[in-house]
């Protein structure tokens, strides 16, 4: 047994501890304990519950008004790993740079960064957006309809990305790819890069923005990007979508080719 007096001597590293790594502890809690404990209660998914508090509180066919629920309920009732508004203005304002006509999204998760990327997109321009989670994917459809965006804006692909991006030419007549998002599984971001590298859809002037790359973080992505010489690229830092004290950042890439 434990002496009064070492747990007394261990209390000032334990609070120490405590207030150092509050946020991550706060988000453990949003992340983790909420969604297994309404899980069980609701017999919902988070992503259901997340799509029922969106069709009753937004306009439908309306974007802007889908996203502010979407924030609402991410920042107030629980905690869902969407870029969010702060990080969505560095994906909107690239959007509006470059006005991307073909457009990858990796990991459309329930819909938000999807109704993000289409509501920025020029006329005529198209959305390829995979998921491969099929309870996810049905709910990113509802949400993406709901927004207003059809099939001829807005095509869903529910596979894993290391299954579609070899069949992109072929199955879905893509000849370069002008603007890539990634968002979906961290471990995936490089083997996903050096596919589409090898697809030969990336062409010079291809913009490749990769979230969460600082937290939870993609080192070997980040290190081959660095090493790779195919690249021009910077981090956005910001904080952890709908979170505070807990840093991040965003990857963009600017595809130069082999040289």
């Amino acid at each position: 047994m434990v002496s009064p007096a070492i747990a007394l001597a261990f209390l000032p590293l334990l609070l120490t501890l405590i207030i150092r790594y509050r946020y991550f502890f706060v988000l453990f809690y949003r992340a983790v304990l909420i969604r297994i404990w309404k899980d069980c209660v609701t017999g919902l998914s988070r992503e259901e519950r997340a799509f029922q508090y969106v069709l009753t509180h937004a306009t439908p066919g309306d974007p802007d008004s889908i996203l502010d629920t979407f924030d609402v309920w991410c920042s107030k009732v629980e905690f869902i790993s969407n870029i969010g508004p702060k990080k969505g203005k560095i994906l909107d304002r690239l959007l509006m740079e470059h006005s991307p006509l073909t457009v990858l999204e990796l990991g459309a998760h329930c819909g938000y960064s999807t109704v993000r990327i289409a509501r920025s997109l020029p006329l005529g321009a198209r959305l390829y957006s995979i998921e491969m989670d099929q309870r996810n994917a049905a709910i990113a459809e509802k949400v993406i309809r709901l927004a207003g965006f059809d099939d001829d804006t807005v095509e869903l692909i529910v596979n894993p990305s290391d299954e579609v991006i070899p069949q992109l030419r072929s199955d879905y007549n893509l000849e370069r790819l002008d603007f890539v998002f990634m968002d979906h599984w961290k471990k995936c971001y490089l083997p996903d890069l050096q596919m589409l590298e090898g697809s030969g859809l990336l062409g010079k002037g291809s913009i490749i923005l990769a979230d969460n790359v600082l937290f939870p973080g993609a080192p070997k992505f980040l290190r081959y990007i660095r090493k790779s010489g195919l690249y021009e690229w910077k981090i956005h830092r910001a904080m952890l979508e709908y979170s505070k004290g807990i840093r991040d950042g965003m990857a963009e890439l600017v595809y130069q080719g082999i040289k």
